[in-house]
């Protein structure tokens, strides 16, 4: 499956989550570093609801930039 993953600046690391897996976070230093992070924490919690024989929420949201002019 492939998750959308929001990082953002959080003072001085970084901070991720993934709308479709509510409370699936994770910090780092490095953007590098929250990739790894956020990845494991998805598997995580993928993890921990087939342990509860819970549907795994497929992917939904959709992410994209949009242009402004500033």
């Amino acid at each position: 499956m492939r998750y959308a993953v929001v990082i953002e600046r959080a003072g001085n690391n970084y901070s991720a989550y993934v709308p479709d897996l509510p409370g699936c976070v994770a910090t780092g230093r490095t953007i590098e570093e929250t990739v790894i992070e956020i990845r494991e924490a998805i598997e995580f919690h993928l993890a921990g609801l087939r342990e509860d024989g819970l549907p795994l929420p497929g992917p939904e949201s959709h992410v994209d930039y949009i242009e402004v002019a500033a």
